[in-house]
């Protein structure tokens, strides 16, 4: 095996690099296929009629319609996202309490709103604050959309938290509590930053979602931009054109979020990458200074 070849599996030998070239072919030619059928299906149906698209370019439908509807659902995604991951932090350092009944607590909790669909949970909530009044009738369905995402996002999160503490080597923990460190500081100063930076990626897959699921509010009368784009539809009678447009600007959107989370992300870890050296030195003198006689290797 060359040096250059993954240990994860064999490189393929040239008979199978030729059936791995036509199984592409054959996938490519399929998905071809399909996009021609649909083209032609929507060309049969109209669906390209100058006079479906011309709306789009009137300013009218913009403001009345669409960004209204972009409005609501950046309103809905950012609260979401920042409440989820404020519960997620909570609950994910809960989960790793010593104390017995705190951790089956808040796993309970954390297992219980993972299991519960989110539009089942949008639906109950916006009755349970129309029936109470817990909030203004205009605010009744944003109510509802951000609290639900904020569970359901909160609790993945929240075993996202838990899994990048645990897979942060043990020696940390146990080098700080030499030193003297308190458990809230070895959590806040040590532990949490590491794991942040660890956590990013499926923290930016999760934040996404939030902004997808966001689009469940329609069911419960709130204006996002797919409630905004079916109304545009129906009153300019180009339903098919109009979800299009708005499958346009909710991936422009999500390639936005994900492209600002990458690049902090990169940041943070060439940040890192730069302060190791110094932070490495640093920690072994304190912790050499407090404990001279402790070995070292075990970190």
């Amino acid at each position: 095996m060359s040096a250059g070849a993954s240990v994860l599996f064999d490189a393929p030998g040239p008979r199978a690099r030729i059936r791995n070239h036509i199984f592409s072919a054959l996938v490519a030619a399929a998905i071809i296929a399909a996009g021609y059928y649909l083209f032609r299906v929507f060309e049969d149906k109209g669906q390209f009629e100058a006079a479906k698209w011309t709306p789009f370019l009137e300013q009218e439908v913009w403001t009345t319609y669409l960004l209204p509807g972009l409005r609501g659902t950046i309103i809905a995604a950012v609260l979401s996202i920042v409440f989820a991951m404020v519960l997620g932090m909570i609950f994910g350092i809960l989960r790793l309490s010593e104390h017995r009944s705190v951790r089956i607590v808040a796993g309970t909790v954390v297992e219980f709103a993972r299991a519960i669909p989110v539009l089942i949970l949008m639906i109950f909530l916006f009755a349970l604050f129309s029936e109470y009044n817990v909030f203004r009738s205009d605010d009744l369905a944003l109510a509802a959309v951000v609290t639900a995402l904020t569970i359901y996002n909160g609790s993945v999160i929240a075993e996202i938290v838990r899994a990048g503490i645990r897979s942060l080597p043990r020696g940390q923990t146990e080098a700080a509590l030499a030193v003297g460190m308190r458990k809230n500081q070895l959590m806040r100063l040590i532990l949490l930053p590491q794991a942040i930076t660890a956590m990013l990626p499926a923290l930016i897959s999760q934040m996404v979602v939030a902004l997808k699921d966001t689009a469940l509010g329609y069911q419960i009368t709130y204006v996002e931009i797919v409630r905004s784009g079916q109304q545009l539809g129906a009153s300019e009678s180009n339903t098919i054109p109009a979800l299009v447009v708005v499958a346009l600007v909710m991936i422009a959107l999500n390639s936005t979020l994900t492209y600002v989370a990458t690049a902090v992300e990169r940041r943070l870890r060439s940040g890192k990458r730069a302060k190791g050296g110094g932070a490495v030195l640093a920690a072994d003198s304190i912790i050499t200074d407090a404990a001279p006689g402790m070995d070292l290797e075990k970190r």
